[in-house]
């Protein structure tokens, strides 16, 4: 299988890198991964990571909530309870940062559908993009939502689209820059780029360590911190306009990596370590477990 190991850092190229962790993949494989960190724009990423080719089979368990809807186990039940909630947060934020009621809307990384399905019904007009079969399968079901294929997004037209959405979806991209290139082509000159990823700097992070399941290797490619995803939208001109909280990442992710570092569901630790990250965050969102970027077209 090839892979791709790192001699500088993907968000920044500068070669001060160095390893900080070994976290496993709980999920499907198994297997160990070395992350590392860049001393110049703090990245953290992934080494020795599947390439684009081969990273697919990673993907491929009933476990992987955001793929396969599954709601079997109270992790997962708690999932579906929670994503009921952000639904409609999401949607209420995409109309305020982008100061659009009812707009033209690039949704990548869809899986399954569901927020693409609830702007549809707020008269949205949405591309969703999604590479996922069982993903893409599970809209068509479950929404009788037609998602495209990631490939799509390149053969779009200049400012097509008002506000581009990626929930926890960057993270997972091989091709960093190219995509981002391509957002500052087809987004309006006033529109609005959304994206949500973990925060490697929040208080359950630090708390649990490799074992946090927000580092979720190899699937997630890169592991943001504030500072890394303000040097790397500047990159390609765009800025961090505001940061807000996603408060409930932290209870779900917490629940994941407590059975992880203890082999015991203890939702009560899980609950304790989840307040605790988001009381700190409280006094400074950029140490929310999970953070959503506002970013625009920086001004010249």
């Amino acid at each position: 299988m090839a892979t791709i190991v790192y001699t500088h850092c993907p968000a920044c190229k500068h070669n001060s890198i160095r390893k900080v962790l070994v976290a496993q993949d709980y999920t499907v494989s198994q297997e160990k991964y070395e992350v590392w960190e860049c001393g110049h724009c703090s990245l953290r990423f992934t080494q020795a990571i599947p390439d684009a080719t081969h990273i697919g089979k990673y993907y491929q368990s009933d476990a992987y909530v955001s793929h396969s809807d599954t709601k079997q186990g109270i992790v997962n039940k708690l999932y579906h309870f929670i994503r009921s909630i952000t639904l409609r947060q999401k949607s209420t934020l995409v109309a305020k940062a982008s100061g659009v009621s009812k707009g033209r809307l690039l949704d990548v990384g869809a899986g399954t559908g569901a927020f693409a399905h609830v702007m549809q019904q707020q008269q949205w007009h949405v591309t969703a993009l999604e590479p996922d079969a069982t993903a893409v399968h599970n809209a068509q079901k479950n929404y009788g939502l037609a998602l495209q294929p990631l490939q799509h997004l390149f053969q779009m037209p200049a400012q097509a689209v008002d506000v581009i959405t990626m929930w926890h979806v960057l993270e997972h991209v091989h091709d960093l820059h190219g995509y981002l290139a391509t957002y500052k082509k087809v987004l309006q000159p006033n529109g609005t780029l959304i994206v949500a990823v973990p925060n490697y700097t929040s208080g359950d992070a630090l708390h649990y360590q490799e074992a946090w399941a927000a580092y979720d290797v190899p699937r997630h490619l890169y592991h943001f911190s504030p500072r890394s995803m303000q040097l790397l939208m500047q990159q390609h001109g765009f800025e961090v306009v505001a940061i807000k909280p996603m408060w409930f990442d932290s209870v779900y992710v917490n629940m994941l990596s407590e059975t992880y570092k203890t082999g015991k569901r203890n939702l009560l630790a899980a609950l304790w370590h989840g307040m605790r990250s988001n009381l700190s965050a409280l006094r400074n969102t950029a140490k929310c477990s999970s953070i959503i970027y506002i970013i625009k077209h920086a001004q010249a």
